[in-house]
């Protein structure tokens, strides 16, 4: 898919669909009133039979209009100016594109960027890049057509590479998550992660069973131990500062199946649970995006990579595991693994000397209980780092919520025979219990635990992408990466 920019007018640019945005209660302007002019009214004829009204994500389709060499036009309502941020350009550009996705196209042109600012530019870019790709991997006939071209008008160079760059990122992520498990297992994912390491020329190291067993990794083995699929962790290295300069450490739960283990889970819950690795798909794409976009800071990016699987070697309710940092860990749950594997990961981040920490993990149903599907979970032990990122989140329009992490919690996690278990203290405050029992690990380094599992994947399309792997925290985790570049 090429992303390109056009300095030609909407009325005579030839395209097999040109997108114009609309404000809710403002006059048409820039290319909404040059088509308008030149199909004689239409739009303000339509806006004043109320059948425009330019709210958000609002798609009204133009046919062959008089004037307009293009074969369509889109209609794009953004809503009141005042509240057009991030999220809103990302949505509505993909609103756009997913509803022109439904068969091939060569050339879409997207005229909705007057006055915008090149943050909500690069945003609209990786949205329209995002609407027209689908979950729809293995299909003979397809649902989705991503474009052979998406232009956008008057577009810096600059401005257009970086939204590219997010764009890419962000869609190899949701593929990823999207993979089927008997494609994207640990192996694969560590195959795919070195090729992302040659492509941006990161460090890059990939630990397997005996280099993990060399280096105490026995919480993450423990997990893996009844999978036929060996385990792995990757680690790779972007340093685009001095040596000197602090690194930031992204880490990924990467649990490509997760049956539950003992713990087994219902058939229902298992569906979608080759999206249990969405944590580390998120870390990959969002190194990748730093280090296109050679921002001048040093990052870390660590996923630990398993399947929890059953058999007869399976790790089993009331083992005790001493955990790469020397505390035992009691577990009295299977199905709570992704703490588990974090756990030794984590520790390696604070090894590799991390100044602070973020976390991504579809950790717990928990968290969508309390939060939803469409919002993530974020708990730290420093409240200065924590703001930092949900002020990247806010930046980029990601949903992001708070749960505290107050010393009363430390009790859901104690153990009778263990320095900690795995599981809280019954059905109440799961979420904040993982991120406690993570809290475990980081070794008092400013660190910030993203419960995703809800936002991670759609189980139903939305607007403005269809179902399936959402890419979501990509796009956060390079703000972040920016801020921390001029901190």
């Amino acid at each position: 898919m090429q992303v390109v920019s056009t300095e030609s007018g909407v009325a005579s640019l030839e395209a097999d669909a040109i997108v114009v945005g609309v404000y809710g209660s403002e006059a048409l302007s820039g290319a909404a009133a040059e088509v308008d002019r030149a199909s004689g009214g239409v739009i303000t004829r339509l806006r004043e039979a109320s059948e425009i009204s330019g709210k958000p994500l609002e798609l009204t389709t133009l046919y062959a209009p008089a004037g307009i060499k293009a074969t369509q036009i889109v209609v794009l309502g953004l809503g009141e100016r005042a509240k057009l941020n991030a999220g809103v350009a990302y949505r509505a550009a993909g609103a756009a594109s997913k509803s022109l996705s439904s068969k091939p196209r060569q050339r879409v042109a997207f005229y909705v960027g007057e006055g915008w600012s090149n943050d909500l530019l690069e945003a609209g870019i990786c949205g329209s890049m995002s609407g027209c790709q689908g979950q729809d991997l293995y299909r003979a006939e397809k649902k989705r057509h991503p474009f052979a071209e998406i232009a956008w008008h008057s577009v810096n160079e600059s401005t257009l590479a970086a939204g590219r760059i997010l764009g890419e990122s962000i869609s190899l992520t949701r593929r990823l998550v999207n993979e089927p498990p008997s494609e994207m297992y640990p192996e694969a994912f560590a195959v795919v992660a070195a090729r992302v390491a040659e492509e941006c020329q990161l460090d890059s190291e990939i630990w397997d069973r005996d280099r993990l067993a060399a280096e105490r990794c026995a919480a993450l083995l423990a997990v893996a131990r009844a999978s036929a699929r060996p385990p792995r962790m990757v680690i790779l290295k972007y340093q685009g500062a001095a040596a000197d300069r602090p690194w930031l450490a992204l880490v990924g739960k990467g649990v490509t199946f997760d049956s539950g283990g003992l713990s087994l889970k219902p058939s229902d819950s298992m569906k979608t649970m080759k999206c249990d690795m969405a944590g580390a798909a998120t870390v990959l794409g969002a190194i990748r995006a730093i280090a296109r976009l050679k921002l001048p800071v040093n990052v870390i990016a660590l996923c630990g990579l398993v399947e929890n699987m059953i058999g007869g070697d399976a790790y089993k309710l009331g083992d005790v595991i001493k955990a790469r940092n020397g505390r035992t860990i009691e577990i009295l749950n299977t199905d709570a693994e992704g703490r588990v594997v974090l756990a030794d990961v984590l520790d390696v981040a604070v090894e590799r000397g991390a100044a602070k920490i973020v976390d991504l993990a579809t950790l717990t149903g928990a968290c969508v209980v309390a939060l939803g599907t469409d919002v993530a979970g974020a708990m730290a032990n420093e409240q200065g780092w924590c703001d930092e990122v949900l002020t990247a989140a806010k930046a980029t329009g990601e949903p992001l919520w708070q749960l505290p992490m107050w010393p009363e919690y430390n009790e859901h996690i104690k153990s009778e025979v263990a320095d900690i278990r795995n599981i809280g203290d019954g059905r109440w405050g799961g979420a904040i219990a993982g991120a406690k029992f993570l809290e475990e690990f980081v070794a008092g380094k400013p660190w910030t635990h993203l419960d995703i599992a809800g936002p991670a994947y759609f189980e139903s399309n939305k607007p403005w992408q269809d179902a399936g792997g959402s890419g979501l925290f990509v796009r956060t985790l390079v703000e972040l990466a920016r801020r921390w570049a001029t901190s």
